[in-house]
Parts: C-alpha cells; structure tokens; sequence
C-alpha cells in the first residue's frame, strides 16, 4: 500500500505532499510540487506523467478537479490509479480507481487530500485527515504528523519501506528551481517515517544556514550569530554548525565564545580541512583575515 496526503496550509500558503509506502524510493513516483501552482500524489499502479501532467493543468488555470479530470480523462487505465491534488488556492480533489487493490479509498477537506490503497485496515486516509486538521505548526511537521497517524491506523498491509516529504513556497518561484522549501526522501529504511522527520528537521535548518551565510556577507555578524545559536541550541554535535557559528562570532566581537567552538573542529581528525577551508573565506567576502587569525590562535 501507499498511502500520501497533500496540502494546503492557509497561513502560509505553502503546498506539499508526504508519502509512506512499502516500495523502494516511494517518493521518486508519488511527489510533485511546484511553488505557487500546487502539489499532487499519483500512486496505486501509478502513472506517474500524472504529476507533471496535472501541475501543468493547474499552471494554466484549471482549479484541482478539473485538472485532474483532464488527466484522467486522457488515461485509459484510471481506474487502475489513485491521484491527490491541492491547488494554490487551497482547493482540492482525490481519485481512488475502482481497480484499486482493497482496502482502498480517499478523504478530503478544505486544503487538504488524503488517499491510501492496500491498506491494513480502513479508515487509513481519515487518519491522515484528522491528524492534518488538528495540528498547527510548520507544514512539513503537519505532513510528518499526517504519515504518522497513518501507520497507527493500520497503514500498509506490507509494512514499511521508503517515505518522503515535499513542501513548495505558496508563491510561483522567480526562478526556475526556486521555492521548494523542504524536499527529503528516505529510499529504504526500516523506520522510513522516523528517518524522513529527522532528515525534514536538518533540512530545514540547513536552510537557515544560508540565510546565515548571506548576512554574514552583508556584514551583519550579530544575526549570524542569532542563527546560528539557535541550530546549536537543537543540533550541538552537528560539525558543520558549530564551524560556521565560530565564524561569525568570531566576527561579532566575542573571540573566547568563538574558539570554544572553532577549537574542536579544527583539532579534529579532518582539522586540516577545515583550516583550509577557513583561510578561503577572506578572499570569498564571508569573514576578515583578522577572524581567520583569531581562530587560528
């Protein structure tokens, strides 16, 4: 079985789609999102043209039903497929073929579409539903929240194997490749569901790594450093963050703070690396030789 949920969330206006299934690399097939337009699952014997193919549809103007009814429309084994959609708007529509393998079906809502086949037990896409609807927080959370009221109502009759989350800005990107916020997948895992929130999570505060990164540029140190507090404050062992924060501390004024952090990493076994990456920074605009000096002390 697969079941999937796409959504809408209403304060935002982000669009995004979470998957779980006993198949490899689940979500190379199901997902699709595009920033501004909306995000579609395509699942059971998956016709995966379906997903580009409806994003297209809603690109020129249809609204979620009419968009998938023209795919479908144009598919002589619908019934063999199960498809969710979510347009900008919020608006939404589900498809569950009457040739799909029991149990089978789809719940949807406002700014939502959950649908599962093969399912354990019913109720699988209601689960999903009911969990959306009463959480809060970021989108990503809401669908990792979604998947996992999934697998308590019974989930995949075969278990568990591949799981991924997609989440695209609810504004059409200036550029192409632009606006997709979240996009992790975990191809096969025993714990997919566990696997794809923990990789959610890091991607997420990769990205504010980047916006760190630009401020740190701009010369802006002391909202480096804020950043860069916080994803310590949640990731203290993680290598990367604490480098990048030595750096910009370093660049605020608070040096002891700064070695604290930097001393480990560049005492470690890839030290040298390191090091080497720290005397590129001057010359790329992103700290000062006398930064570079004081965390080589």
């Amino acid at each position: 079985m697969t079941y999937s949920i796409v959504v809408r969330c209403p304060r935002t206006g982000e669009i995004g789609v979470g998957v779980q299934s006993h198949f490899f690399a689940v979500g190379a097939i199901v997902s699709w999102a595009e920033p501004g337009i909306g995000a579609v699952a395509t699942q059971a014997m998956a016709e995966v043209s379906h997903g580009p193919g409806v994003l297209e549809r809603l690109r020129a103007g249809d609204a979620a039903d009419a968009a998938l009814a023209g795919a479908l429309a144009a598919d002589p084994h619908g019934a063999a497929r199960q498809v969710g959609v979510v347009d900008a708007s919020g608006r939404t529509a589900a498809h569950t073929g009457s040739s799909c393998i029991a149990d089978a079906g789809h719940a949807i809502g406002e700014g939502f579409a959950a649908q599962a086949n093969m399912m354990a037990a019913p109720g699988v896409p209601q689960a999903m539903a009911d969990a959306f609807a009463a959480t809060d927080g970021p989108l990503w959370t809401r669908i990792a929240d979604a998947l996992d009221a999934a697998e308590a109502a019974g989930g995949d009759i075969r278990g568990r194997q591949s799981a991924a989350i997609l989440v695209a800005s609810g504004d059409p990107a200036e550029r192409p490749g632009h606006g997709i916020l979240v996009d992790v997948r975990v191809d096969d895992h025993e714990d997919p569901l566990r696997e794809v929130r923990r990789l959610a999570e890091l991607s997420v505060a990769y990205a504010r790594i980047d916006e760190a990164e630009q401020l740190l540029a701009q010369d802006h140190p002391e909202q480096a450093v804020a950043i860069y507090d916080e994803l310590l404050s949640a990731h203290p062992t993680n290598t990367e963050f604490a480098f990048w924060a030595a750096v910009a501390l370093a660049g605020a004024g608070r040096p002891q703070e700064a070695r604290r952090l930097a001393d480990p990493v560049l005492g470690s076994g890839d030290g040298d690396r390191w090091r080497a990456l720290l005397a590129r920074l001057p010359p790329a605009g992103l700290t000062s030789q006398d930064v570079v000096d004081e965390l080589l002390r």
